[in-house]
């Protein structure tokens, strides 16, 4: 890790800078697996996936039998922690459920907001080094209570062309049967453009790569709405003299662990505490089975002394992390100062593992800085909402004037004759409003119309 201490705010942008591959080969490389998919279909997909993944597929959709097969042999320990995680998971994410709530803004005039399910949703999971069956719960879940009617899940085959048992097991829970062999960016274009197998969506969910994160903004530029950039893992700590070392470099490890693209950055208060945590890490590493991937995450991390608390919390909202840890004495407090997060965690006693898995709060989230305008998937994400308005004729006459005012102020006359029209036909029906409407000339000189 890189060691600094009371950087300069003018030296922070280059500090909060991801790590990525060039831009001019990433767009490349993601256009023309797009364009192929989109040209080819099933065919391209069958090629790419021999292409990354050493695979030869026939058929890109997995079967009953398949799904049955693989649960049957998955460990029922797993099992029982992945109902665990689910409870919560759906615990949490069930409260988002929102009322239907009507006003009448005035007399006559009535306003509502409803919130319906999104029909049909992709959910992209990551498997390559690392199958993810903990984001099918996190996506699917919500998917599930928002009620979307279709949703087609695309990850990865294994080398024997299988799908990771707990992946599949995941996703029965979730009530989700549609599930393809796919992976990395092919799949957002498969779920995007749609093929013989695989049905185009209206959105597509979920993390990966930064090719996948580069086809989710090249779909999304062509009128298919995504989740969120949502990229390699990243992870923040802010400690002070209290945190205990082995905990911190654990919770940095178990992020650097994600791909050799992720980034962990620790913000100390405390000067001796970066060199107490460097040394567990180099401890704690040699002990990991992907040590290769985490160490050379390591390299493209930070480790930062800020000696003033403002200093420290400026600079972690300036970097805006996916995962923020605030591992101090007065975390709470803390906490209120930051509002550029994905997600938080507060204390000594909440790793971020735990929300990755099972505290039931969802961990799709923002990275790369876009936790300053994005929030992580939640019930939400899975709706769209839809507003109403009934008028009644009194209604109408209420508020059509001012309309009418509106509108032939901006020179919308055909706008204006959509409420005139109606005005002079209510009318016929209540005559007696007639000087309310159309004035007299008299009193056109001492109101307002």
């Amino acid at each position: 890790m890189k060691t600094l201490s009371n950087p300069p705010a003018q030296s922070w942008g280059e500090l909060i800078r991801r790590p990525h591959l060039e831009l001019e080969f990433l767009e490349s490389s993601v256009r023309n697996t797009l364009n192929r998919v989109k040209l080819s279909g099933d065919q391209a997909l069958q090629e790419l996936t021999l292409q990354y993944d050493g695979v030869s597929l026939q058929i890109l959709k997995v079967s009953e039998e398949e799904i049955s097969y693989a649960i049957s042999g998955l460990n029922q320990s797993l099992k029982n922690a992945i109902q665990v995680a689910a409870s919560n998971i759906r615990k949490f994410h069930e409260l988002q459920k929102r009322e239907i709530i009507e006003v009448e803004t005035m007399p006559g005039v009535m306003c509502w907001r409803k919130s319906v399910p999104i029909q049909r949703v992709g959910i992209y999971i990551p498997g390559g080094t690392a199958p993810l069956f903990s984001t099918v719960l996190m996506l699917g879940i919500p998917s599930e209570l928002a009620g979307c009617k279709d949703v087609i899940l695309c990850t990865p085959p294994n080398r024997d062309g299988s799908i990771n048992a707990a992946i599949l097991f995941a996703a029965s829970i979730c009530g989700i049967k549609n599930i393809f062999k796919a992976g990395g960016a092919q799949a957002i274009a498969a779920m995007a453009y749609g093929t013989t197998t695989i049905p185009a969506v209206h959105k597509v969910f979920g993390p990966g790569n930064q090719y996948v994160t580069k086809a989710k903004q090249m779909i999304n530029q062509e009128g298919v709405a995504v989740d969120m950039p949502a990229g390699p893992s990243e992870v923040m700590i802010i400690v002070d003299e209290t945190a205990d070392p082995s905990f911190v470099a654990a919770d940095l490890l178990s992020q650097a662990e994600h791909g050799t693209d992720s980034q962990v950055v620790l913000v100390s208060l405390s000067e001796s505490k970066v060199a107490e945590v460097q040394k567990e890490i180099d401890r704690q590493v040699a002990l990991l089975p992907r040590k290769e991937i985490a160490s050379e995450a390591l390299q493209n991390s930070l480790a930062i002394y800020f000696d003033q608390k403002e200093a420290a919390l400026h600079f972690a909202n300036d970097y805006a992390p996916e995962h923020l840890i605030i591992n101090t004495q007065d975390c709470d407090s803390l906490a209120e100062k930051i509002f550029n997060a994905g997600s938080v965690f507060l204390g000594p006693w909440s790793p971020e593992a735990i929300g990755d898995y099972a505290s039931g709060t969802n961990h799709t989230l923002p990275t790369s800085g876009y936790a300053k305008a994005y929030s992580g998937v939640s019930l939400e994400s899975f709706t769209k909402t839809i507003t109403y308005q009934k008028l009644t004729m009194q209604g109408l006459q209420n508020l059509g004037p001012s309309v009418e005012i509106m509108a032939e102020a901006e020179q919308l006359e055909g706008h204006k004759r959509a409420v005139s029209i109606r005005l002079r036909a209510s009318l016929k029906t209540l005559p007696f409003m007639a000087s309310t409407l159309h004035p007299s000339p008299e009193e056109k000189g001492t109101r307002s119309f």
